[in-house]
């Protein structure tokens, strides 16, 4: 059985029991995180713990926990180094309230519940012939910053995508790229990789911001910038990151080949320094 974190105890999962009552089930009022794991030590635990109490912030809701709690917590979930490479999910709603009003009543406890799960091996297929994405409009509210528990949206678009034999939907506002449904997204133009700007309309990723770091001390040139619909389907190479799919090549676009079909070279690149970026959190040197 899995042992789960609910509420200051650690339990097996199928003992653990939430209040209908919930906000998070009840509005989906709440904060969620994703951090990998690598041999037993996280992948930059405090820039995830710092969104954490971003998003925190954001929807007015004290961090339940201090840094060294959440700290120990989660790795009492994964055991200790060497460890089997896994992703923590980790949500804090705002709790159990006595009656379903959108004003929450004050002295209501946050639920905080985290659990750690195995993260499977890429499959090689992807970097022999990367992975299809669609397109799709970006129907989203408009603090896409915040990593809110409610995602309906992102849901509807992941079914949409898989229905077309596709892994991801990558999004349009107004013509221009936000991000995937649930990935930031980069595109290779000429010998620059660019990606949309941090603001309300994307999530500020973990993992974007690592691909852009890795880039620059290599001499890549990385830009943050607005991304239209025409550079989109015109791009070179068009990647998507998230914390557990790490950087993946799209070589088709709506059915359509990405530059020559296949995953290409500046993604090789940034592949190997990312999996050397990985071997060095597991060594835990980075």
């Amino acid at each position: 059985m899995s042992e789960i974190f609910l509420n200051g105890a650690f339990l097996p999962q199928e003992q653990a029991r939430v209040s209908v009552m919930d906000r998070g089930f009840v509005f989906g009022d709440g904060v969620y995180e994703v951090i990998p794991s690598y041999g037993g030590h996280f992948l930059r635990l405090e820039q995830h713990l710092d969104r954490l109490d971003d998003g925190l912030s954001a929807i007015r809701l004290d961090n339940p926990l201090g840094r060294e709690q959440w700290e120990a917590m989660l790795t009492h979930l994964i055991g200790p180094a060497p460890a089997p490479d896994q992703s923590v999910y980790l949500q804090v709603t705002r709790g159990a309230a006595p009656e379903r009003d959108h004003l929450c009543p004050d002295g209501v406890v946050p639920t905080v519940f985290a659990r750690a799960k195995p993260i499977a091996p890429r499959d090689p297929a992807v970097a022999a012939a990367g992975v299809a994405c669609i397109t799709r409009p970006d129907i989203r509210w408009h603090r896409c910053e915040i990593k809110a528990i409610s995602l309906l949206s992102a849901v509807m678009m992941r079914r949409e995508a898989a229905d077309e034999g596709a892994l991801e939907a990558i999004l349009l506002r107004d013509g221009m790229v936000t991000e995937g449904a649930a990935t930031n997204v980069f595109v290779v133009v000429g010998d620059e990789i660019v990606t949309p700007p941090r603001g309300h309309l994307i999530l500020p990723g973990i993992t974007r911001e690592l691909v852009l770091e890795l880039a620059r001390d290599q001499g890549i040139r990385a830009l943050e910038r607005r991304i239209p619909m025409e550079e989109l389907t015109a791009a070179q190479e068009i990647w998507i990151t998230s914390s557990t799919r790490e950087v993946l090549p799209v070589t088709r676009l709506d059915v359509v080949p990405v530059g020559g079909g296949v995953p290409g070279p500046l993604w090789r690149r940034m592949d190997a320094l990312y999996q050397d970026y990985k071997a060095r959190v597991r060594r835990g040197c980075a």
